[in-house]
């Protein structure tokens, strides 16, 4: 049975030979990859459990084995990165991007366990995904921990995830008036020689403001949260959600990549 969400012949032939390739002595892998990127995409998409995914899907315990050896491997991050390359070669423009906004979003988690905390700003109890974005929206980093955590610490973990080509392509950070301080400037003019400048919004402002260059990162949340799996943090352990965030993005970008064709 086919599903919306399955990858066309166009999108696996972008992301097939993006995927880590078993070259160690142990058993060849004997599952079968598009079908197992199948079933990822439709669990992130429909937000269902594992143990449901349909019959029709590789076993379950084989696809969970990959999603969660590809989230703490970095694999994720890395597929996600050749695809931002890619996306941006399309627009016509450098693979790295000179500019890149930061944000975090805060997240109600289940009974599943793992790290939490209150974040009394956003009256959440759960999580805070802290997310970098490059200019266009394509996303570039993420790190998620518990909602009590300061935003400019969960921004210097996020960066600390870029490769050095991208921290050294970088040349403007914008934020909100949450990463706001010198001493969280002068960390980024330092470490990463770059500039921050702090996006307000315009005084006496009421209601929802559209903010100049932070609607990108807001607008990248937004498309993250179509997908129901997303809604809340349903993972017990932070890397897996860091990998369904991924999964998300790749499946977005790949996505616009074969609709430029």
């Amino acid at each position: 049975m086919a599903y919306d969400s399955d990858l066309t012949d166009q999108q696996w032939d972008i992301v097939g030979p993006l995927l880590p390739v078993n070259g160690g002595s142990g058993r060849p892998v004997e599952l079968d990859l598009r079908m197992a990127l199948n079933a990822m995409f439709y669990l992130v998409r429909t937000g269902g459990q594992w143990r449901y995914l349909p019959k029709d899907f590789p076993k379950w315990q084989s696809v969970y084995y990959h999603f969660r050896k590809w989230a703490t491997d970095g694999t994720w991050q890395a597929i996600n990165e050749e695809l931002r390359k890619m996306e941006r070669e399309n627009r016509g423009r450098k693979p790295e991007p000179t500019g890149a906004i930061v944000d975090s979003q805060s997240t109600k988690t289940t009974e599943a366990g793992g790290e939490r905390g209150y974040d009394g700003g956003k009256n959440v109890k759960g999580r805070k995904r802290h997310v970098i974005v490059d200019t266009v929206g394509n996303l570039l980093s993420v790190v998620v921990n518990a909602a009590n955590s300061d935003d400019r610490a969960g921004a210097k973990d996020a960066f600390a995830k870029l490769s050095v080509d991208t921290i050294t392509s970088l040349q403007k950070i914008w934020a909100d008036g949450g990463y706001s301080g010198e001493p969280f400037l002068n960390w980024v003019h330092e470490t990463l020689q770059a500039v921050l400048e702090i996006a307000h919004r315009p005084p006496n402002a009421e209601g929802f403001v559209v903010v100049p260059v932070r609607w990108v990162v807001e607008r990248t949340l937004a498309w993250l949260g179509r997908y129901r799996r997303l809604s809340k943090d349903y993972e017990r352990c932070t890397k897996s959600s860091e990998g369904m965030i991924f999964v998300a993005s790749i499946t977005t970008m790949l996505r616009r990549l074969s609709t430029a064709h």
